[in-house]
């Protein structure tokens, strides 16, 4: 008798990698903002993520993220932590994810870009930014951000 496969509400065990950016600028008086975009499905705020894209490193792929989802374009730094998510995949399937972070800071912010009709983008404090995300080790990412 085969084996039932997984059941649709069961997360895979092992956490699958993206790679994300996290946006930052200085304002006129020198202030920290960070960069937060809405989800495309559920609206919620996120920072640029996405899956590895082939020929490219995941510093690149970040970056690559960053410009679709948010517009903005900039020199990328080194990894700076990781967090955690499940990710409901349109199988139903829940997906553990494990997601690293690199610093982008901001140098073009473009009026339109590929995922532009489809996302808000919010410049905020590192407080507010933390704030609004769900996911508690991304919290404590941008709260914790000092740019070197």
């Amino acid at each position: 008798m085969p084996k039932p496969g997984p059941s649709v509400l069961e997360p895979d065990a092992e956490p699958r990698a993206q790679s994300a950016a996290l946006p930052w600028r200085r304002t006129d008086r020198g202030a920290l903002e960070l960069l937060l975009i809405t989800s495309r499905e559920t609206r919620r705020w996120v920072i640029p993520k996405g899956w590895p894209i082939k020929g490219l490193k995941a510093p690149k792929t970040a970056a690559r993220e960053a410009l679709e989802e948010a517009g903005v374009v900039g020199t990328i730094g080194k990894k700076i932590g990781v967090y955690h998510y499940d990710k409901r995949l349109s199988s139903g399937r829940v997906q553990k994810v494990r997601v690293g972070v690199y610093p982008l800071k901001v140098e073009t912010e473009l009026d339109s870009w590929p995922e532009a009709h489809e996302r808000v983008r919010l410049w905020t404090t590192p407080e507010d930014a933390a704030s609004r995300v769900l996911e508690p080790e991304l919290a404590e990412l941008l709260r914790g951000f000092a740019p070197a």
